[in-house]
């Protein structure tokens, strides 16, 4: 059996990001991250992969290369949690013992979950740009597309990055209005949900682009099947008396945003709560019914958006928390649900939503510089230039600008 005073589940954004977090800290920490994959992702950059405006290579790193200094890689699956014994139970059969466990595994992408979706992604005119290997095709059918149909999907939340499934139509309707082509192609973008966009102040902006585009909004439908080889997508459509029908739409061009659920291992464990997700306090980010356990990132049951941003500012929370905890004293450092997701209304523009729970918007920038609630240039400079830069270089260093977590003294000893 192995033992570690903290072991962390997941060597993604939030795992090494509070692995970092707690060393600067406290450098004498003992610290496990088990992690299988030997490649790591800077997820938000597919959006940009998918535009032409990234290299898929410049969003991948190895992951040795970023794990701390002093921190034990465990280069292994997680197949099981045991928070009774204090122990996570491996693929191959080991046991690795903990003090405190921070639970941070990220989300399933289900693939599955659409039928058909599998054996047509990257082919046939399919495509998504939540893949590292499937974002460079959606640029690909952009720049071959000059007629016909393209239909963007957005699944039943929750997703990552609500947003992203219109990131990828904006760019692509940019690119063919650039290229004057836009006229000759039928542009509809097909919401499981009701609305546009969960945070109503981003709407009016949003609109805006829907309209240049010419762009057809179809709400309550669902992508159930996918036929490549007929360039069919089937759709689930709910109305307002919630009878359900199938209707088939035929495509040239098909983004598809995959449904999104919770691993196997985390909702078959007595961490997750019915849905599935790992349970938390949502403002102190502390397991609850398990007080040496902490969660963040993807895998939680916080009501927030799950972007990296929203990790960014969980981090500091629980790096502050559990080292209360593991001192004797109560959690107090409170998450207020932030998130952030840079909307990529066209190629240089950018609608940066940064909102928190319950919606309330939460801007990080004076409005002199980045007005969210309009397209900016300065945003879309943050977006390209600037956070590639911060994530590898600030966050996952245990550098933490503009998120220093607030302290609820009503929570303290």
């Amino acid at each position: 059996m192995l033992k570690h005073q903290i072991v962390i589940v997941g060597g993604g954004a939030a795992g090494i990001s509070t692995a970092a977090s707690l060393l600067k800290r406290q450098p004498t920490l003992d610290i496990a991250i088990i992690e299988p994959s030997e490649s790591h992702y800077y997820q938000p950059g597919w959006t940009m992969v998918g535009g032409g405006v990234f290299s898929p290579e410049q969003t991948r790193r190895k992951t040795e290369g970023l794990i701390p200094r002093g921190v034990k890689w465990i280069k292994a699956k997680v197949t099981a949690f045991q928070p009774n014994n204090n122990i996570v139970l491996l693929e191959d059969g080991q046991e690795v013992c903990y003090e405190m466990l921070v639970a941070a595994p990220g989300l399933k992408i289900n693939w599955a979950g659409s039928e058909g979706l599998t054996e047509h992604l990257g082919k046939n005119g399919v495509t998504s740009n939540y893949s590292y290997s499937y974002a460079p095709y959606t640029w690909k059918l952009v720049n071959e597309l000059k007629k016909g149909r393209a239909l963007f999907t957005q699944p039943p939340m929750p997703i990552k990055c609500a947003g992203a499934p219109q990131k990828a139509m904006y760019l692509a309707c940019d690119a063919w209005l650039k290229r004057g082509v836009l006229n000759n192609i039928d542009v509809s973008f097909h919401n499981a949900g009701p609305v546009l966009f969960g945070v109503k102040d981003y709407v009016p902006a949003l609109m805006k682009y829907v309209e240049r585009y010419g762009i057809n909004l179809n709400f309550s439908e669902k992508l159930v099947r996918i036929d490549g080889d007929n360039k069919i997508a089937t759709f689930e459509v709910s109305n307002k008396e919630g009878v359900i029908e199938k209707i088939e739409r035929p495509y040239d061009m098909i983004h598809v945003t995959p449904p999104q659920c919770a691993l196997d291992f985390v909702k078959d464990s007595e961490l997750a709560n019915e849905a599935g997700w790992i349970e938390v306090d949502q403002e102190t980010l502390q397991h609850a019914r398990f007080p040496n356990v902490f969660a963040l990132g993807d895998a939680t049951s916080t009501p927030n958006a799950k972007t990296a941003a929203a990790v960014r500012a969980q981090v500091p929370v629980v790096a502050v928390n559990l080292l209360r905890v593991l001192n004797g004293k109560k959690a107090n450092a409170v998450y207020n649900g932030y998130g952030s997701c840079p909307l990529t209304v066209e190629r240089g523009k950018i609608v940066l939503a940064e909102f928190g729970y319950g919606g309330k918007v939460l801007p990080s920038m004076p409005k002199w510089l980045i007005n969210g609630l309009q397209p900016s240039s300065a945003a879309w400079f943050l977006k390209k230039v600037m956070l590639p830069k911060i994530y590898f270089g600030a966050m996952l260093r245990g550098k933490e600008w503009l998120v220093s977590p607030t302290i609820d003294p009503s929570r303290s000893n």
